[in-house]
């Protein structure tokens, strides 16, 4: 009767492995990779990995602020001669600015705005008071957590909805 039963037992669990897709991250129809959230209360959502820009994971000792408090186009010093130049934040993590490698992407790290620029530069921007905010520049082949380049200030010139 043991073995009949760890025969059943058995045979039951390798029909449930068969009837499960063997490759869960592929979505059969399109034959493109995806993810498959599964939250706590227990529904799924799946997303086309060619959709996602970026997976991000947060914890207690991130961020503070959202994308609305950087979204928009912003105007920064580029750290010589009183110049100037633009920063566009948008919705999709894309950035782009209108001096140098025209394209980057940003993140949200802790309270401050983060920009890796195509061409290796790459910026913060960061609140210093009520209503200032700074750009900080670092140089190709540097980190965020080295010295900046330069220091400069920066302004919101136009906002953007999330």
């Amino acid at each position: 009767m043991r073995n009949l039963i760890g025969v059943a037992i058995l045979g039951t669990l390798v029909l449930s492995a068969y009837g499960t897709n063997p490759n869960p991250n592929t979505d059969k129809e399109n034959d493109q990779t995806s993810i498959v959230i599964t939250f706590k209360d227990g529904h799924q959502q799946s997303y086309l990995m060619a959709d996602v820009a970026r997976v991000e994971y947060k914890g207690t000792a991130d961020s503070t602020v959202g994308p609305e408090n950087f979204l928009g186009k912003w105007e920064a010093g580029t750290g010589s001669s009183n110049g100037t130049f633009f920063i566009t934040l948008d919705t999709n993590g894309e950035a782009s600015k209108s001096l140098g490698a025209s394209h980057g992407t940003w993140a949200i790290v802790g309270d401050e705005v983060r920009i890796s620029w195509d061409d290796g530069w790459h910026d913060a921007i960061r609140k210093t008071d009520k209503k200032k905010y700074e750009k900080l520049a670092f140089a190709p082949g540097t980190s965020f957590s080295d010295g900046p380049e330069n220091v400069t200030e920066a302004r919101r010139i136009k906002k953007f909805k999330h």
